[in-house]
């Protein structure tokens, strides 16, 4: 697929993503939107808006972040990435974030943080497996509602430093209670999520402790 994947401008362009946003997450609710006077201000201001857009100009996927700190360390928080249906599975999703790696090495970040619904094991694939990222943190209940998510740190200038093996956690995949319990259990011990793979109906996610 021949797609540009590019810093968006402009209120046309702004718009279009802040609509696409809300198609991909099925957001029905004006509150659950997001505003492009918002991504406007974002991309103004050290954070990343970043769209990809195929050869008739149709936006097919947007991710946007800002900088955030947190102990004194500088970092990019990636607040959400999505693609459209008929886009997914074709890289777009890789694409965006290396662009948005790029915006936030420019503005000194050494690593980009965000969140993922842990029992999307697609999802967690892509995170861990495709791009690198390390899970180091379980986050019960964070958006309320039974919404459990797992932060990932992913370093923008290294590739991923090796640990000393922590283990695994298996789990059948309709389990939900039960690799829930495993991760907590993890993530709690200090344990990092480097790793999942999904044979038949089962779920393993691999654990490392950190060396650093």
């Amino acid at each position: 697929m021949d797609v540009v994947v590019r810093e968006l401008d402009g209120t046309a362009e702004l718009t279009a993503a802040a609509r696409l946003y809300r198609t991909v997450f099925g957001y029905d609710q004006p509150e659950y939107g997001v505003s492009p006077r918002l991504l406007a201000a974002l991309r103004e201001n050290s954070g990343s808006v970043i769209g990809a857009l195929d050869r008739t100009g149709t936006m097919i996927g947007f991710c946007y972040g800002f900088s955030a700190v947190d102990g004194g360390e500088l970092y990019h928080y990636s607040q959400a990435a999505v693609v459209a249906a008929d886009a997914q599975g074709l890289g777009v999703g890789r694409r965006l974030k290396q662009a948005q790696a790029q915006v936030a090495r420019g503005t000194g970040a050494r690593t980009m943080r965000w969140t993922f619904d842990p029992y999307a094991v697609r999802n967690a694939h892509f995170n861990l497996n495709v791009l690198g990222a390390t899970g180091v943190r379980f986050l019960p209940d964070y958006y309320g509602g039974g919404t459990d998510r797992v932060l990932v740190s992913w370093d923008l200038w290294h590739a991923r430093k090796p640990g000393v093996p922590a283990g695994v956690v298996s789990s059948p995949a309709t389990d939900r209670h039960r690799l829930r319990a495993g991760l907590e259990e993890r993530f709690a011990a200090g344990a990092r999520w480097t790793a999942v793979t999904r044979d038949a109906d089962r779920v393993t996610c691999t654990f490392e402790n950190d060396r650093s």
